[in-house]
């Protein structure tokens, strides 16, 4: 669901699939190619949420801020499911993990993998390529160009995500009990341990 907040309507390119079930509201700028999941709510009320091109914000996760604050993932950011962004800059190219909590004014450099439950605590600056773990979150090693591949692959299928669910989506009734001719999903994407480092 979209909501207009005092005059300001969400922005949201026409290649990005915004799920029905995921809460727009406000100042957000959404662009090319981006997926929304469902249960996720960004709330641009007290400040603004711009969402680059190419990023995903997955199931239940929330984006949010301290007033005059403007939260920016990004090109190519990748917010795991659940995760919480609040007023905080992630840059490009990350990602941050299942559940992970990226608090105020806190600048994620450019190319980095967060764990998943890390906390980053508020004004922390991050540098390019770090991997970042734990509560309170650490930096541990730098990011490789081994970990950066799986993660921009793992990225791709997200980015193209959005058209294939305007082409293969729809509502339905689920079936009772399960079809004789079922497909298989074997052959439509590469498992977990094929593009794993």
């Amino acid at each position: 669901m979209f909501y207009e907040f005092k005059g300001f309507k969400p922005v949201v390119h026409p290649t990005a699939f915004v799920h029905p079930q995921a809460a727009v509201t406000g100042n957000v700028i959404i662009g090319k190619h981006v997926y929304i999941g469902p249960g996720a709510a960004l709330r641009g009320d007290w400040g603004a949420i711009i969402i680059e091109d190419g990023c995903n914000v997955q199931e239940n996760c929330t984006i949010h801020m301290f007033p005059g604050v403007t939260v920016t993932l990004k090109a190519a950011a990748h917010i795991g499911h659940g995760a919480i962004i609040h007023g905080a800059t992630i840059g490009r190219n990350c990602l941050v993990g299942m559940n992970a909590v990226i608090m105020d004014n806190v600048d994620l450099g450019d190319e980095c993998i967060v764990g998943a439950l890390a906390f980053i605590k508020a004004d922390e600056v991050i540098p390019a390529r770090s991997l970042v773990v734990g509560n309170p979150a650490k930096i541990i090693k730098p990011v490789s160009d081994e970990m950066l591949n799986w993660k921009t692959a793992g990225t791709k299928l997200y980015q193209a995500l959005p058209k294939e669910m305007y082409e293969a989506s729809k509502p339905c009734e689920p079936l009772t009990e399960v079809e004789i001719d079922r497909p298989s999903q074997e052959s439509l994407y590469k498992t977990w341990n094929e593009i794993k480092p």
